[in-house]
């Protein structure tokens, strides 16, 4: 994840602590990486609608909806996005349970700029080989689609 031109994951910081997400969004900017931010689960899914996101982190303990609520609203309609879960409050259970709603893994607050861009960088790659995959195996249907076209032509 360093400054040249390749691809960059496009982040969302999703935390009730205004701060953080200040302080986060511009050390990530500030070495290249797109972070929108949002202060509730409503407002995160609201970008989702809109914006395309590679990698949330998503704080667990916000007024009204929940981390885990928002989680599952976004894998439901965003299965592909990596969600990374933060928490200051962190106990087996709760990473757990994010884990088996789709969650890619979790972070203890305070959290280090070198884990959110470790956690990051390693959920964009995942995020990258699998539309690499659906990219190989769209491309390949249209393939067999074509000599499928081709042999009924011939058949002709």
């Amino acid at each position: 994840m360093n400054g040249d031109k390749m691809e960059q994951p496009k982040i969302l910081l999703v935390d009730d602590e205004e701060r953080l997400l200040s302080t986060t969004k511009k050390l990530f900017e500030k070495i290249g990486i797109e972070a929108l931010t949002a202060i509730s689960g409503n407002e995160a899914l609201r970008i989702l609608e809109t914006r395309e996101v590679d990698v949330i982190f998503l704080d667990i303990k916000m007024p009204g909806m929940d981390g885990m609520e928002t989680l599952k609203r976004i894998k439901k309609n965003h299965p592909l996005t990596e969600v990374i879960i933060l928490t200051g409050h962190a106990t087996m259970e709760t990473a757990v349970e994010g884990l088996k709603l789709g969650a890619r893994d979790y972070l203890i607050k305070p959290v280090s700029m070198k884990d959110f861009l470790e956690k990051a960088e390693e959920a964009f790659e995942k995020v990258t080989r699998q539309r690499r995959k659906i990219r190989s195996a769209a491309m390949a249907e249209k393939e067999s689609d074509k000599s499928e076209n081709a042999e009924m032509e011939r058949r002709l």
